[in-house]
């Protein structure tokens, strides 16, 4: 399932309070998208790491009243208010720390504890074959929860990114590689490897390095570059990241190209051209559209389609521009 699908599963099963268990390989974003979820609707989001429970702490602690034994549950479970009570690195808790869950996921009690009605219990955890610290759920358990697998895609990592605000070279990288937005081999060592958490990472770095540049001369600054990311991909992608940066940074400048869309120079190589429609796509508004298609207009209609997408994903105000609406009309079969 790719995360737009599991983002429109979270929402048609959230208001049922269906309990539902995320799988997926490290850095593929479950975390991130049930956190989006509970943004959208307006619900709490409390993050209950399991791995750090031992099997007493979800019940709580028994104290004497009136001559009887009751049990003090932890004051971090929710008491009022609607939210999702997220469970992650489940699988990384030991079983008794699990089986404590157990009626937690489908009764939704706790001994003497219940947990509101408009609260939802989710949670999360990586297969074994990812080689973390995993212990097996069991089977009680399992069948307590839907189970959802999620797998990385990168249309909807690309719009994600644009959004976020994602650096355009690492998004421009991507489109041009996809098959390196995430190639985890869980047989090696290697302490980097591409996800789409570490892709984030490398634009956070060129992001870190621009603004070092900006005020301090760095010695060896490519090499300096190479080596961090390096550390955040692996040694092989941030070879090819590289040297497609390189290559991106020596394409027409937006400001080139916005100022004289009819005759700034127009690269010839798909990885080229890849990168200057994910730069138009980052820096378009309402008011230079008009100008970024004419320059697009020399471009093939893949790339065209793909900036007009961006722009319009990161700024809604560019959908209502007369020049907009003529391009939707015109690509209306391929824009969707």
């Amino acid at each position: 399932m790719k995360p737009s699908k599991l983002y429109e599963a979270l929402h048609a099963l959230i208001g049922e309070r269906v309990p539902l268990h995320v799988w997926g390989a490290c850095g593929v974003g479950k975390s991130q998208i049930v956190s989006q979820v509970a943004n959208d609707l307006d619900y709490d989001f409390l993050d209950v790491r399991a791995v750090q429970l031992d099997p007493v702490d979800l019940r709580g602690l028994p104290r004497i009243a009136e001559d009887q034994t009751e049990w003090v549950p932890p004051k971090f479970l929710p008491t009022s208010g609607k939210g999702i009570l997220f469970l992650d690195e489940l699988t990384s808790a030991p079983q008794m720390t699990q089986a404590g869950c157990y009626q937690l996921v489908l009764d939704r009690k706790l001994g003497e504890y219940v947990l509101p009605d408009r609260w939802v219990v989710i949670a999360a955890g990586n297969p074994a074959s990812e080689r973390g610290v995993h212990f097996a759920m069991p089977r009680p358990l399992r069948n307590r929860f839907v189970h959802l697998d999620l797998e990385p895609d990168l249309d909807d990592w690309c719009r994600w990114a644009v959004k976020a605000q994602v650096r355009p070279e690492i998004i421009a990288f991507l489109r041009f590689k996809p098959e390196l937005l995430h190639t985890s081999d869980t047989t090696s060592d290697a302490n980097a490897w591409p996800t789409p958490r570490s892709w984030e990472m490398a634009s956070q770095v060129l992001c870190g390095i621009a603004r070092r540049q900006k005020t301090q001369f760095l010695s060896g600054a490519s090499e300096f570059e190479a080596q961090l990311l390096d550390g955040t991909v692996g040694p092989a992608a941030a070879s090819e990241l590289v040297a497609f940066i390189r290559l991106f940074r020596q394409l027409p400048s937006i400001d080139e190209i916005l100022l004289n869309p009819t005759t700034a120079p127009l690269p010839t190589e798909p990885s080229a051209q890849i990168a200057i429609a994910t730069a138009l796509g980052r820096a378009l508004s309402d008011t230079s559209v008009g100008r970024g298609i004419a320059y697009l207009d020399r471009m093939p209609t893949e790339m065209r389609v793909m900036a007009m997408r961006d722009a319009a994903a990161r700024d809604t105000a560019i959908t209502h521009t007369p020049e907009f609406v003529r391009f939707g009309v015109d690509y209306r079969e391929v824009i969707q």
